[in-house]
């Protein structure tokens, strides 16, 4: 089997009636790249009928990977696994709800000869107001505490260069920091603007409460490395290396 140049990760909890309409819209665009891809659906331990929809899709799609937790881990979780099983030079993760079309997709990855990561930038988001100002209020905060000019951490539609997301240690909470911790490892990063629309089914995971103290601890933990980080240049190096 010829391996693929594109691994297309996306976390799944509990999104049922998204399912075929997120396979189709990925297989639309997807056919359009030149390179072979392979679509990674990680199961976040759904309670409804998602891991069913998903043997579906992949009965239909050889393309489609499917890993299935026994119980919900979380989004961080979700995506290291599917970071782990990808086998793509390039990896893209987005969310499964289509607030972010896969027809953005291409977008990103023409940013990748030039960056080691290209973030999707919601420049019209369609949330409900008071998310939408909770998040500029969470964005500009954690840019302050860390020094940092990213405009929309929370956007899930992402495309890395394997090679460096393997430099990169996940913890429960942080893939809200990818951008920071890309910067962190001297790799570089750029947002691009990408569409956003209201949610077709179901109902949205995270709400104010679930995310603010988790966010507030995490903002800090991130503070923290990047004050502590290590910093040297060898000025000469002579003598032999031992094998």
């Amino acid at each position: 089997m010829n391996t693929p140049a594109l691994s297309v990760v996306v976390p799944v909890y509990n999104e049922e009636a998204n399912i075929p309409l997120l396979i189709r819209e990925l297989a639309t665009t997807l056919d359009t790249l030149d390179h072979r891809s392979e679509i990674i659906l990680v199961d976040d331990g759904s309670c409804d009928g998602s891991l069913q929809a998903l043997r579906n899709a992949h009965a239909a799609d050889p393309r489609i990977r499917v890993l299935s937790f026994e119980d919900n881990a979380g989004q961080s979780a979700a995506m290291a696994a599917g970071f782990r099983a990808a086998r793509g030079e390039v990896i893209v993760t987005l969310d499964a709800d289509l607030q972010n079309s896969p027809a953005d997709i291409p977008l990103l990855l023409e940013k990748l000869p030039e960056y080691d990561m290209a973030c999707g930038w919601r420049v019209n988001r369609q949330d409900p107001w008071l998310r939408r100002v909770s998040s500029r209020v969470a964005n500009a905060v954690r840019n302050r505490v860390n020094d940092e000019q990213i405009r929309d951490t929370g956007c899930s539609l992402k495309a890395y260069k394997r090679a460096c997301l393997e430099r990169i240690k996940l913890y429960n909470g942080m893939h809200r920091f990818l951008p920071t911790l890309f910067r962190m490892e001297g790799f570089r990063v750029v947002e691009v603007q990408v569409g956003h629309t209201r949610r077709r089914h179901g109902t949205s995971k995270y709400n104010i409460g679930n995310r603010l103290v988790p966010s507030l601890f995490d903002l800090l933990a991130i503070r923290w490395m990047k004050k502590r980080r290590i910093h040297y240049r060898i000025r000469e190096e002579f003598g032999e290396t031992l094998d």
